[in-house]
């Protein structure tokens, strides 16, 4: 036990050292001239010399108690030095404090000079006891003047000014309080000390971080500490102030109870201990812990940066939360007030907010969850964020909220001044009234997530609007088709008066009405975006016979003439089919009567080649290149621009292409270039 005790007391001093010297570096290289910085920092740095030199060699050192003296002495000329210049000195009110720092300071000269008598007599003499006893008296009595300055020192400094130095003299004020009740313990138990001692150079390390944020604006332009590191640190001086607090109790147990010592000691660590593990881990205990921190140790409630890259990484998560982004929205909003559940209700086509989605409010919803249109039209003018907990704030509430107990406020979604929505946020664990912070929060967060709903919003109706062009432009592919099939169908009756009686004319027209049925089926399928209808994959085929199949089709209507050959391609026959029927009439329209529209098969060596030829009007080069395949643009009275657009389309769904030559007054060359079938798959087909 001893051993441990050492070990800790040792490297307890060792890194209050490190801190305190960390500290008062830091502050001489502030480089500023102002006295009471430049006090400070010796103060710090002669603290972090004693403790330095206790952790060597222990409180038995000859000059630990004069190094004790020097630090204290330290910490009160630089306390002298910030009530002369600072606001106390200002107003003249220094008598009596005056008078005190001279007692204070009487007190330390006679400790130190009874420090270095007693060490020099012997052990076992009467003097030594008497002068080692008499030390033990003008220390408690130091500790006891120190800090009846230090509470005169701030209490003499004005409310207004309280919070810059609030931390530094609640530092000090638990180092001489602690120094007390050392040397009152060793005074009457000196056989119980050791571990008080041990546990001294601890306490002055969890001290050093408090000092530094005591005075974090005099490092403001080097140090920003964070609310997290903050909260972390105090959370963890308050633990060894337990464990400090503990070991008094048990060390003043022992010197108590006699007999029953034990057995109190016991009973007063489990009960410590059950009321530890059951207040702390509360939402409560921590809400709490957090609002105090905020209130008494930062200038504002909210550390921004933080609160805005956390808002942030709620509502993005970009794969990580399979949550909606209504519940995100209400999560992140409710995180910025610490509220346990959020309800969002956004605009409906009657002008008032339904109810879309929620993040944790349990219990059964109200079905009708709805705010009436006359307070979103008030909403949306004032933006304010309305607290429930004021009925003056809040009249037009419908009764659903009013009667929920949980609900405490209501923030707008404002997004270019129209309000798109609200969140109905849950009371936190510690209720509390809203302020200025929290409703400047709350609207720039409504407005952040109004931009996020709306972009969302958005983007689904651009998704239904596509949705509806593409079925938009298969209609229109379809009406194409269809105007085709009614000129070739017109065509067919006009010439049944005529040649009725021909039994050629009739299996050609029979013939010709079955491909036409055949082409509306496909047209219909093909306005199903689940159904293509007759198209195949890609597969060796040839192309003379379907070339010849589509020429006596138009026979009747235009002189078509097929020439060449050219091996197999690897296409899809319906879409070749109608690729070159999209292109033959195009070529009939354009060419005269008595102008034969020719399609000309060949081959290189990596396609084949369809080309569809014809002597007609011609096209400019400016034409081809900027509208012939830009669709719903047509030169054609009465076209819609769609055959040259949609026949390219096919061709390249098939790995193929369509190339355009044409002049004015000479005609027009497309060129339809098909894959190759390889040589096996040929052999196969043959």
């Amino acid at each position: 036990m001893g051993v441990l005790l050492q070990f800790i007391g040792d490297w307890g001093h060792a890194l209050a050292a490190v801190l305190f010297a960390a500290l008062g570096i830091f502050l001489l290289r502030r480089r500023e001239e102002a006295i009471e910085l430049r006090m400070l920092a010796g103060a710090l740095l002669l603290t972090s010399c004693w403790a330095l030199y206790v952790s060597f060699g222990g409180v038995s050192k000859p000059l630990s108690g004069v190094g004790e003296s020097i630090r204290n002495a330290a910490w009160l000329l630089a306390l002298f030095v910030m009530l002369r210049r600072g606001p106390v000195g200002r107003t003249g009110s220094i008598g009596a404090v005056a008078a005190v720092y001279a007692a204070v300071a009487g007190l330390i000269l006679l400790q130190t000079f009874t420090d270095l008598t007693w060490r020099q007599l012997p052990v076992d003499s009467d003097m030594h006891h008497a002068l080692v006893t008499c030390s033990l008296i003008l220390r408690m009595m130091t500790a006891i003047g120190c800090l009846l300055l230090v509470h005169q020192l701030y209490t003499a400094w004005p409310s207004r000014e309280r919070g810059r130095v609030a931390l530094l003299f609640g530092a000090l004020a638990a180092m001489w309080t602690y120094d007390l009740n050392l040397y009152a313990i060793c005074y009457f138990a000196p056989n119980r000390v050791s571990e008080l001692y041990a546990l001294r150079g601890l306490l002055m390390a969890l001290l050093a971080p408090v000092i530094a944020i005591g005075m974090r604006k005099e490092m403001a332009g080097r140090l920003q500490l964070s609310r997290t590191l903050t909260v972390q640190s105090l959370s963890i001086f308050a633990v060894a102030l337990y464990v400090v607090v503990v070991t008094a109790a048990a060390v003043l147990i022992e010197l108590i109870a006699g007999p029953y010592a034990r057995l109190v000691e016991i009973g007063a660590v489990f009960f410590a201990a059950v009321t530890a593990l059951v207040l702390l881990p509360s939402p409560q205990m921590r809400a709490l812990w957090k609002v105090q921190v905020a209130k008494h140790f930062f200038q504002h409630r909210y550390d921004y940066r933080t609160e805005w890259m956390r808002f942030g990484e709620t509502i993005a998560r970009p794969g990580e939360d399979p949550a909606p982004l209504g519940q995100r929205v209400a999560k992140a909003v409710a995180d910025i007030t610490d509220s346990p559940a959020a309800m969002l209700l956004l605009r409906n086509e009657q002008g008032g907010l339904a109810f879309e989605t929620h993040w944790n409010w349990t219990g059964d919803l109200p079905e009708a969850a709805m705010l009436p249109s006359e307070l979103v039209a008030r909403l949306e003018v004032s933006g304010w964020v309305l607290d429930l907990a004021r009925t003056d704030n809040a009249p037009a509430l419908p009764d659903w909220v009013t009667q929920d107990g949980r609900a405490w406020a209501l923030a707008p979604l404002i997004h270019y001044r129209r309000l798109i929505g609200a969140i109905l946020l849950a009371r936190p664990p510690i209720d509390r009234r809203l302020d200025w912070e929290d409703f400047d929060m709350l609207r720039a967060a409504g407005r952040q997530a109004a931009t996020y709903i709306s972009e969302a919003q958005g983007q689904q109706a651009l998704d239904d609007a596509q949705r509806f062009d593409e079925f938009n432009r298969r209609f229109a592919f379809i009406a194409h088709d269809i105007k085709n099939l009614v000129s070739q169908l017109s065509l067919l009756s006009r010439n049944a008066e005529r040649h009725a009686d021909n039994p050629e004319f009739r299996a050609d027209m029979v013939l010709t009405l079955k491909e036409s049925v055949g082409k509306m089926n496909d047209m219909l399928a093909r306005l199903s975006q689940h159904n293509k209808g007759r198209r195949e994959e890609p597969r060796p085929m040839a192309l003379r016979d379907l070339l010849d199949q589509v020429a006596r089709t138009r026979a009747r209507q235009h002189p078509v003439h097929v020439t060449g050959a050219a091996p197999m391609a690897v296409a899809d026959p319906a879409r070749v089919e109608q690729i070159v029927t999209h292109l033959m009439q195009n070529a009939i329209d354009a060419s005269p009567p008595d102008s034969p529209v020719e399609l000309r098969l060949s081959a290189d060596d990596r396609a084949a080649i369809v080309e569809i030829i014809d002597k007609g009007t011609g096209m400019s080069a400016e034409y081809v290149r900027r509208d012939l395949f830009k669709p719903f643009s047509s030169s054609k009275a009465g076209g819609f621009g769609l055959g040259a657009f949609e026949a390219r389309s096919l061709a390249e769904a098939m790995g193929g292409r369509i190339e355009v030559e044409s002049q004015p007054g000479l005609g027009s060359r497309f060129t339809l270039r098909l894959p190759l079938a390889p040589r096996i798959d040929t052999e196969k087909a043959a």
